[in-house]
Protein backbone atom coordinates (compact mmCIF):
# COMPACT_ATOMS: atom_id res chain seq x y z
CA UNK A 1 0.00 0.00 0.00
CA UNK A 2 1.22 3.68 -1.08
CA UNK A 3 2.47 5.53 1.67
CA UNK A 4 1.69 9.58 1.29
CA UNK A 5 3.88 12.20 3.50
CA UNK A 6 2.46 15.47 4.42
CA UNK A 7 6.43 17.39 4.90
CA UNK A 8 5.69 20.72 3.37
CA UNK A 9 4.41 23.09 6.61
CA UNK A 10 6.58 25.86 8.10
CA UNK A 11 6.63 24.72 11.40
CA UNK A 12 6.55 27.44 12.82
CA UNK A 13 6.33 26.97 16.61
CA UNK A 14 10.10 25.24 16.12
CA UNK A 15 11.43 28.07 14.86
CA UNK A 16 15.00 26.89 16.28
CA UNK A 17 15.45 24.56 13.69
CA UNK A 18 13.21 25.23 10.91
CA UNK A 19 14.06 28.47 10.44
CA UNK A 20 16.84 27.13 8.06
CA UNK A 21 15.13 23.40 7.21
CA UNK A 22 11.77 21.89 6.50
CA UNK A 23 10.34 20.09 10.04
CA UNK A 24 10.70 16.66 8.94
CA UNK A 25 14.18 17.55 8.03
CA UNK A 26 14.93 18.33 11.81
CA UNK A 27 16.73 15.42 13.88
CA UNK A 28 16.16 12.82 16.25
CA UNK A 29 19.64 10.59 17.10
CA UNK A 30 21.31 12.28 14.07
CA UNK A 31 18.75 10.77 11.63
CA UNK A 32 15.83 13.38 9.96
CA UNK A 33 12.33 12.28 11.75
CA UNK A 34 11.37 11.88 7.99
CA UNK A 35 13.25 9.17 7.73
CA UNK A 36 12.39 7.59 11.17
CA UNK A 37 8.06 7.98 9.87
CA UNK A 38 9.53 5.59 7.09
CA UNK A 39 11.37 3.19 8.88
CA UNK A 40 8.20 2.88 10.98
CA UNK A 41 6.27 1.81 8.06
CA UNK A 42 8.73 -0.60 6.76
CA UNK A 43 8.77 -2.80 9.30
CA UNK A 44 5.37 -3.51 8.21
CA UNK A 45 6.69 -3.95 4.70
CA UNK A 46 5.38 -0.35 3.21
CA UNK A 47 7.87 0.64 1.30
CA UNK A 48 6.13 2.87 -1.57
CA UNK A 49 6.70 6.16 0.12
CA UNK A 50 5.26 10.08 -1.90
CA UNK A 51 6.42 13.17 0.26
CA UNK A 52 4.33 16.17 -0.36
CA UNK A 53 7.41 19.04 -0.10
CA UNK A 54 6.92 22.81 0.08
CA UNK A 55 8.56 24.76 2.13
CA UNK A 56 12.14 24.57 2.02
CA UNK A 57 11.90 21.55 0.06
CA UNK A 58 15.65 21.71 -2.17
CA UNK A 59 16.73 20.49 1.29
CA UNK A 60 14.87 17.55 1.61
CA UNK A 61 16.07 16.84 -2.18
CA UNK A 62 19.38 17.76 -1.13
CA UNK A 63 19.27 15.36 1.53
CA UNK A 64 18.11 12.18 -1.03
CA UNK A 65 20.90 13.50 -3.45
CA UNK A 66 17.44 13.64 -5.96
CA UNK A 67 18.66 16.79 -8.30
CA UNK A 68 16.52 15.11 -10.80
CA UNK A 69 13.34 16.11 -11.50
CA UNK A 70 10.26 16.14 -8.84
CA UNK A 71 7.47 13.30 -9.37
CA UNK A 72 10.64 10.77 -10.18
CA UNK A 73 10.54 7.75 -8.35
CA UNK A 74 13.96 6.33 -6.83
CA UNK A 75 15.49 3.70 -4.40
CA UNK A 76 16.78 4.61 -1.03
CA UNK A 77 18.06 2.54 1.77
CA UNK A 78 16.75 3.00 5.63
CA UNK A 79 18.31 0.37 7.97
CA UNK A 80 20.02 -1.61 4.90
CA UNK A 81 16.23 -1.84 3.66
CA UNK A 82 15.53 -0.89 0.18
CA UNK A 83 12.45 1.87 -0.12
CA UNK A 84 11.08 3.58 -2.94
CA UNK A 85 10.55 7.42 -2.82
CA UNK A 86 9.18 10.00 -4.62
CA UNK A 87 9.34 13.35 -3.53
CA UNK A 88 6.75 16.04 -5.21
CA UNK A 89 6.88 19.66 -5.11
CA UNK A 90 2.81 20.55 -3.87
CA UNK A 91 3.89 24.45 -3.02
CA UNK A 92 4.89 26.82 -0.57
CA UNK A 93 1.28 27.89 0.64
CA UNK A 94 -1.03 24.71 0.12
CA UNK A 95 -2.62 23.60 3.37
CA UNK A 96 -2.91 19.75 4.38
CA UNK A 97 -6.09 18.68 2.71
CA UNK A 98 -4.74 20.58 -0.75
CA UNK A 99 -0.78 18.72 -0.35
CA UNK A 100 -2.90 15.28 0.27
CA UNK A 101 -4.81 16.15 -3.13
CA UNK A 102 -1.94 16.74 -4.84
CA UNK A 103 -0.48 13.26 -4.61
CA UNK A 104 -4.26 12.01 -5.55
CA UNK A 105 -2.27 11.33 -9.02
CA UNK A 106 -0.20 8.57 -7.91
CA UNK A 107 -3.26 6.81 -6.55
CA UNK A 108 -5.04 4.27 -8.84
CA UNK A 109 -8.77 4.15 -8.65
CA UNK A 110 -9.19 0.80 -7.09
CA UNK A 111 -6.64 1.37 -4.29
CA UNK A 112 -6.53 2.20 -0.50
CA UNK A 113 -3.74 4.18 0.84
CA UNK A 114 -2.21 5.64 3.76
CA UNK A 115 -0.81 8.63 4.52
CA UNK A 116 0.85 10.54 7.72
CA UNK A 117 2.39 14.01 8.79
CA UNK A 118 6.07 14.33 9.18
CA UNK A 119 6.25 15.12 12.27
CA UNK A 120 4.82 12.11 14.07
CA UNK A 121 6.67 9.30 15.90
CA UNK A 122 4.72 6.05 17.05
CA UNK A 123 4.75 2.19 17.71
CA UNK A 124 0.84 1.72 16.22
CA UNK A 125 1.30 -1.57 14.70
CA UNK A 126 0.45 -0.93 10.98
CA UNK A 127 -0.14 -4.01 10.48
CA UNK A 128 -3.64 -4.30 12.48
CA UNK A 129 -4.15 -0.47 11.57
CA UNK A 130 -4.09 -1.83 8.32
CA UNK A 131 -6.79 -4.60 8.89
CA UNK A 132 -8.93 -2.75 10.89
CA UNK A 133 -9.69 -0.42 7.64
CA UNK A 134 -10.03 -3.08 5.88
CA UNK A 135 -12.74 -4.92 8.33
CA UNK A 136 -14.58 -1.92 8.86
CA UNK A 137 -14.66 -0.82 4.68
CA UNK A 138 -14.91 2.42 5.89
CA UNK A 139 -13.89 5.92 3.70
CA UNK A 140 -10.98 6.66 6.31
CA UNK A 141 -9.51 5.41 9.36
CA UNK A 142 -7.49 7.66 11.89
CA UNK A 143 -5.36 6.54 14.64
CA UNK A 144 -6.72 7.96 17.63
CA UNK A 145 -3.65 8.02 20.43
CA UNK A 146 -3.90 9.48 24.16
CA UNK A 147 -1.14 12.26 24.30
CA UNK A 148 1.19 12.61 27.68
CA UNK A 149 -0.47 15.34 29.74
CA UNK A 150 2.13 18.39 30.06
CA UNK A 151 2.41 18.50 33.49
CA UNK A 152 2.53 16.18 36.66
CA UNK A 153 -0.68 14.96 37.92
CA UNK A 154 -1.87 15.07 41.63
CA UNK A 155 -5.33 13.46 42.84
CA UNK A 156 -6.15 14.93 46.04
CA UNK A 157 -8.95 13.59 48.76
CA UNK A 158 -9.48 17.31 50.68
CA UNK A 159 -5.64 18.35 51.17
CA UNK A 160 -4.24 15.00 51.70
CA UNK A 161 -2.41 13.67 47.87
CA UNK A 162 -3.52 10.52 47.44
CA UNK A 163 -1.52 10.18 43.95
CA UNK A 164 1.10 11.62 42.16
CA UNK A 165 1.95 11.04 38.40
CA UNK A 166 4.96 12.50 36.42
CA UNK A 167 3.26 13.29 33.41
CA UNK A 168 1.30 10.41 33.13
CA UNK A 169 -0.75 9.64 29.76
CA UNK A 170 -4.04 11.32 29.54
CA UNK A 171 -6.73 8.91 30.50
CA UNK A 172 -9.83 10.28 28.84
CA UNK A 173 -9.88 12.03 25.62
CA UNK A 174 -8.79 10.94 22.53
CA UNK A 175 -7.01 13.04 19.75
CA UNK A 176 -5.43 12.58 16.21
CA UNK A 177 -2.59 10.86 15.86
CA UNK A 178 -2.07 10.88 12.24
CA UNK A 179 -1.30 7.35 10.28
CA UNK A 180 -4.14 7.20 8.48
CA UNK A 181 -6.10 4.80 5.48
CA UNK A 182 -8.18 5.65 3.20
CA UNK A 183 -9.61 4.67 0.28
CA UNK A 184 -8.92 6.80 -3.11
CA UNK A 185 -12.73 8.17 -3.03
CA UNK A 186 -11.88 10.38 -0.25
CA UNK A 187 -9.74 12.76 -2.76
CA UNK A 188 -13.31 14.01 -3.39
CA UNK A 189 -13.73 15.38 -0.15
CA UNK A 190 -10.78 17.61 -0.68
CA UNK A 191 -11.33 20.75 -2.57
CA UNK A 192 -8.36 22.25 -3.76
CA UNK A 193 -4.93 23.91 -2.15
CA UNK A 194 -6.88 26.35 0.77
CA UNK A 195 -8.65 23.22 2.01
CA UNK A 196 -7.51 21.94 5.79
CA UNK A 197 -7.89 18.97 6.36
CA UNK A 198 -8.33 18.56 9.61
CA UNK A 199 -11.66 20.41 8.72
CA UNK A 200 -13.90 20.43 6.11
CA UNK A 201 -13.02 16.89 4.95
CA UNK A 202 -12.62 14.55 8.33
CA UNK A 203 -15.76 16.87 9.69
CA UNK A 204 -17.61 15.84 6.52
CA UNK A 205 -16.63 11.91 6.45
CA UNK A 206 -18.32 12.03 10.14
CA UNK A 207 -21.18 13.89 9.58
CA UNK A 208 -21.62 10.75 6.96
CA UNK A 209 -19.96 7.93 9.14
CA UNK A 210 -17.49 7.03 6.97
CA UNK A 211 -14.47 7.87 9.66
CA UNK A 212 -13.37 5.41 11.97
CA UNK A 213 -10.95 5.43 14.54
CA UNK A 214 -8.13 2.49 15.27
CA UNK A 215 -7.12 3.08 19.05
CA UNK A 216 -3.66 3.08 19.72
CA UNK A 217 -2.42 2.70 23.65
CA UNK A 218 1.23 2.79 22.50
CA UNK A 219 4.08 5.26 22.42
CA UNK A 220 3.08 8.05 20.36
CA UNK A 221 4.54 11.74 20.22
CA UNK A 222 4.42 15.06 17.70
CA UNK A 223 7.36 17.54 17.58
CA UNK A 224 6.16 20.46 17.40
CA UNK A 225 7.89 22.37 19.99
CA UNK A 226 11.88 22.27 20.65
CA UNK A 227 10.50 20.75 23.74
CA UNK A 228 9.33 17.86 21.91
CA UNK A 229 12.31 17.41 20.17
CA UNK A 230 14.62 17.47 22.86
CA UNK A 231 12.04 14.70 24.72
CA UNK A 232 12.05 12.28 21.64
CA UNK A 233 16.29 12.68 22.01
CA UNK A 234 16.22 11.37 25.17
CA UNK A 235 12.99 8.66 24.35
CA UNK A 236 15.70 7.73 21.04
CA UNK A 237 18.71 7.63 23.07
CA UNK A 238 16.97 4.76 25.28
CA UNK A 239 14.81 2.57 23.38
CA UNK A 240 15.20 3.75 19.39
CA UNK A 241 11.23 4.10 19.46
CA UNK A 242 10.46 0.13 19.50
Amino acid sequence: MKVLILAGGYGTRLPEYTSVMPKPMVTIGGIPILIHIMNSYMKYGHKDFYVALGYKSEIVKRYFKNFEKYDKKFNYKIKGKTCNITLSYTGRKTLTGGRLKRLKKFVKRDENFMFTYGDGISTVNIRELEKFHKKNNKLVTVTAVRPPARFGEISLKKNKVISFKEKPQVAQGWINGGFFVAQYKFFDFIKGDSTILEKDPLEAATKKKLLYAFLHKGFWKCMDTKRDKDDLEKIYKKNKFN
